[in-house]
């Protein structure tokens, strides 16, 4: 395989964003989620209005995974305020890592990965968190390699359909 770009995405990405967001979105979650529960999300979390929101946020960054000029993946981060839960200043968190399927196993989220640990040396941060859905194993597999551990869960609301997700986090600083 060529090489990946990894790139950080500007507000002229915002249609590309909002493209590979649903895509993902739908290929990782479609097969258990009811397709109203899922088609709700989606029109709340990408449209234009959302996503410039978040991309226009001083305390979020986006980064787009690139494969012969095609997206194939992307990355939120959030500090500060833009933090879902947490709102610690002195943590990141993971808020989104999302791949095609047909790229999975070929290390794009790992490339995901060192750029968030670069970006956390960066900016010193003590720790770097995320969600996940309990029954992502996929995903659960891929941060347990990564050092991540659990420390919490919280409620996610998918429509109408009560999730669990599971509270990780990767200790940078002592």
């Amino acid at each position: 395989m060529s090489k990946i770009e990894i790139r950080i995405a500007a507000l002229s990405d915002l249609e590309s964003l909002q493209l590979i967001g649903k895509q993902t979105f739908t290929e990782t979650f479609a097969a258990v989620n009811t397709a109203k529960n899922l088609s709700n999300y989606i029109a709340q979390s990408f449209n234009a209005q959302q996503v410039t929101k978040e991309l226009t946020n001083p305390d979020s960054s986006f980064y787009l995974a690139i494969f012969d000029a095609k997206i194939i993946g992307y990355l939120k981060i959030n500090f500060g305020s833009a933090q879902t839960e947490l709102m610690n200043e002195h943590a990141m968190e993971i808020h989104r890592i999302y791949v095609l399927q047909e790229y999975h196993g070929e290390k794009v989220g790992q490339l995901f990965i060192d750029q968030v640990l670069e970006i956390a040396h960066q900016r010193q941060v003590e720790y770097i968190w995320l969600g996940v859905w309990e029954e992502n194993y996929r995903a659960l597999g891929f941060y347990a390699k990564n050092g991540f551990v659990e420390f919490d869960k919280h409620v996610f609301t998918l429509g109408d359909d009560i999730q669990t997700d599971l509270l990780l986090k990767l200790q940078i600083k002592k």
